[in-house]
């Protein structure tokens, strides 16, 4: 038996990321201690670059998607090969224009719903949420 029964999520892009925002996150410190403009400015950039690396390597395919995954996917060097469709409920699939579910609004049935202004959405389709009307 492992020592843990859980996927606890570390990937390359997640250890990637995270080295290189404490390095970006130690010059801004020096920075904010020397009180110097440069150093706080490469700190914040480094710390940038972290994101963006991080960002990469998920898309990639060396991060991994939101949720569980099976346990023969939970080892740090397994490439996640479902990356490059998008991962659905993903911010960073979203904003690569990757395939992330988005919510739809779905017209609410009968005249009395839509002269109520009730609204119903995807995902709570049984039941109606009042909208005020703005005049």
């Amino acid at each position: 038996m492992s020592a843990h029964q859980y996927d606890e999520g570390h990937t390359i892009a997640g250890w990637t990321g995270v080295a290189i925002a404490t390095v970006g996150t130690s010059v801004l410190g020096v920075g904010v201690c020397a009180v110097s403009g440069a150093l706080i400015a490469g700190g914040l950039a480094i710390t940038v670059v972290s994101a963006l690396v991080t960002w990469t390597l998920h898309l990639s395919g060396w991060g991994k998607p939101p949720g569980r995954r099976p346990r023969a996917e939970w080892g740090m060097r397994v490439r996640d090969t479902s990356a490059r469709a998008g991962h659905p409920g993903c911010v960073g699939c979203r904003m690569a224009g990757r395939g992330g579910v988005r919510a739809t609004v779905v017209e609410a049935r009968g005249a009395a719903a839509t002269a109520a202004g009730a609204v119903t959405t995807a995902g709570a389709a049984a039941e109606s949420v009042p909208v005020e009307r703005v005049h």
